[in-house]
C-alpha cells in the first residue's frame, strides 16, 4: 500500500509559477501530498477527479479571482480554504472570510507560518471523536462552552468573551461543580494575574452569563474558598 495515501492532500492554486513550485516542494517535504493549479479553471478540473483536504488559494489571479472561486466552491463544497493575498487591507481579509475562507495569510509570508496555519485549519476540520466532543463541550444553564475553541454560546447565539474571560471560564469549566481557589485561578489565567484581578474578571464574566449578576446562579462564590461553576 502506498504510504503517501495517508498524507493530507493539498491543492495549491496560484498563477505565480515560481511560488507555486516553491510551495509544492516545501509542503511535500513537510508531509503533504500536493497538487498544483495555475488558475481557478485548472483547479476546477483537479477537483473533478481528486479529493483534497485543503486548498491554498491565491486571491489575485487572471480570469476568475480567488475570492470568486472561493464563493463558487462554498455553494456545494466545504473543503477548507486558506487564502493567500498581497492585499493588506482589512476589508479584503473580511471579504475572504465572508466568502467562507477558513484562514488568511498575507504575502510575503514565512513558510513556517504557512505550515502552522495549514496544520491548524486541518485540525479544526478533522471530525471530532464523539467522546472527545462531549469532553470539550461544557453546558451550564442555557449556555454551551467549547473548551477547545474558547467559544461561549447561549441558545446558539455566540457570546463575545475577552481572552482573560476565556481563560477563567476554561479553568472553571474543566472542574465543573468544584471549588477553585483564587490562587488556582491565578495560575490558570496567567502568572502575572493577582487575586484582585480574578475578582474583577469574575464580576465581568457574571455580567455576560448571569440573569442577575448580583445573585449569581452559575458562577458562585464559596466564601473563604473561591469560586465554582455549576450547571443549575
Amino acid at each position: 500500500m502506498d504510504a503517501s495515501a495517508d498524507k493530507p492532500h493539498i491543492l495549491v492554486v496560484d498563477d505565480d509559477t515560481r511560488l507555486r513550485e516553491l510551495l509544492k516542494s516545501f509542503l511535500s517535504r513537510n508531509g503533504f501530498r500536493v497538487t498544483a493549479a495555475s488558475s481557478a479553471a485548472e483547479a476546477r478540473q483537479r477537483l473533478q477527479g481528486l479529493d483534497f483536504d485543503l486548498i491554498v488559494l491565491d486571491v489575485m489571479m487572471p480570469g476568475q479571482t480567488g475570492l470568486e472561486f472561493a464563493a463558487e466552491l462554498r455553494r456545494n463544497d466545504d473543503v477548507p480554504i486558506l487564502m493567500l493575498t498581497a492585499m493588506g487591507d482589512p476589508k479584503d481579509r473580511i471579504a475572504g472570510l465572508e466568502k467562507g475562507v477558513d484562514d488568511y495569510l498575507g504575502k510575503p509570508f514565512e513558510p513556517r507560518e504557512l505550515l502552522l496555519r495549514i496544520q491548524n485549519v486541518l485540525r479544526r476540520a478533522r471530525p471530532a471523536d464523539p467522546a472527545q466532543q462531549a469532553e470539550r463541550m461544557v453546558a451550564f444553564g442555557p449556555f454551551q462552552f467549547d473548551v477547545e475553541l474558547g467559544e461561549l454560546a447561549q441558545k446558539g447565539k455566540r457570546v463575545p468573551l475577552t481572552d482573560a474571560e476565556i481563560a477563567l471560564l476554561r479553568a472553571l469549566a474543566a472542574r465543573l461543580g468544584q471549588v477553585l481557589s483564587r490562587e488556582a485561578l491565578c495560575k490558570s489565567v496567567g502568572s502575572d494575574v493577582n487575586e484582585r484581578a480574578i475578582d474583577v474578571q469574575v464580576t465581568r464574566l457574571r455580567r455576560k452569563i448571569e440573569p442577575d449578576p448580583g445573585f449569581p446562579r452559575y458562577l458562585r462564590t464559596v466564601r473563604g474558598q473561591g469560586y465554582r461553576l455549576v450547571d443549575a
